[in-house]
């Protein structure tokens, strides 16, 4: 563990709420300008549909950008007043984009573009109501019997978050049977819950796969702007450890993400490997108990009271 270097983790879709960021955006002329920036970028008010009551804010193509707009808003702001460096970064999904803007190798307008069409492009690939999403969570999940128990059922494993939880996505009317071999393959001596989880597509799964060829272009297209060698401090949740700094790397990992699991675990001991202290940044803090689970300190900031509070202390 090097003591010199800090490490940001961003949540995905999902850490989304009404008001997120309203308190940066108020007090921090530097966060002010990432809504700003955004919105000019995406050719829509960012800021109102973070900050007002808009349902859409749920709608997984205007989630994406409005939660990685939010996150380096909260994250410039954590620099300007606090000289916060963070050299080392992580994200969860579409929390990638948002690391790789952090570390220099995405710029902001073009990630707000591309997250964009990516929910659309995540939402249309089955229909509303097909595909589902469950949490696996147990103590000590062993992946191979997790593996064994979905053969031969449409649904995959999506995200390995840590040894106490994995995440399934497939086919909706399959979960049931999912859930039974579940029971059967772990038995009663390895108790588990079976939590469904709100979301309107079955992410990080095969059914993805219709998209990759699609968001591969839009990436390319877009994403002029890239640094590859700068993504080298940026975790893959693909590979499960740093991006390589090459530029047909990054951009075939950001395609596999797609419709492969999120090795979360993997990237959670990369990063605490590298660094002395963790940092997540996000309207939520769902990451920080993944690292309690592999023993790791993770300091999380939601909110602009919550970042006084926490550097205050650090001194």
């Amino acid at each position: 563990m090097n003591a010199d270097k800090i490490a940001v983790v961003f949540p995905g879709q999902g850490a989304q709420r009404h008001g997120m960021g309203r308190d940066f955006y108020d007090n921090v002329p530097e966060s002010r300008k990432v809504y700003d920036a955004a919105s000019e970028a995406g050719g829509w008010d960012i800021a109102a549909m973070c900050f007002g009551d808009d349902e859409r804010l749920n709608l997984t193509e205007f989630t994406q950008p409005c939660v990685l707009t939010t996150e380096i808003a909260m994250l410039r702001g954590l620099q300007a007043l606090y000289g916060f460096s963070p050299s080392l970064f992580g994200g969860h999904s579409l929390g990638e984009f948002t690391a790789l803007v952090a570390a220099g190798a995405l710029p902001l307008a073009e990630a707000v573009r591309i997250v964009r069409v990516r929910g659309q492009l995540m939402q249309e690939a089955v229909p509303v109501g097909r595909g589902g999403m469950a949490a696996v969570i147990s103590d000590n999940i062993d992946i191979g019997l997790i593996s064994h128990a979905l053969q031969n059922l449409p649904i995959d494993i999506a995200n390995i978050n840590s040894g106490n939880q994995v995440v399934i996505s497939g086919e909706m009317q399959a979960m049931p049977e999912a859930e039974s071999k579940l029971h059967e393959m772990l038995g009663e001596e390895r108790p588990f819950r079976f939590v469904m989880l709100n979301v309107s597509a079955p992410f990080h799964s095969r059914f993805m796969g219709t998209i990759v060829g699609t968001f591969g272009e839009i990436l390319r297209a877009i994403g002029k702007g890239i640094d590859e060698k700068k993504s080298a401090a940026v975790t893959s949740n693909f590979r499960g450890i740093f991006h390589s700094g090459l530029y047909e790397d990054l951009v075939y990992n950001l395609i596999s993400q797609l419709n492969h699991p999120v090795l979360w675990m993997d990237n959670m001991k990369a990063l605490a490997s590298q660094a002395r202290t963790i940092c997540e940044i996000g309207p939520s803090r769902p990451l920080r108990d993944f690292f309690k689970t592999i023993n790791v300190g993770c300091t999380s900031i939601t909110t602009l009271s919550a970042a006084e509070k926490s550097f205050a202390e650090s001194g």
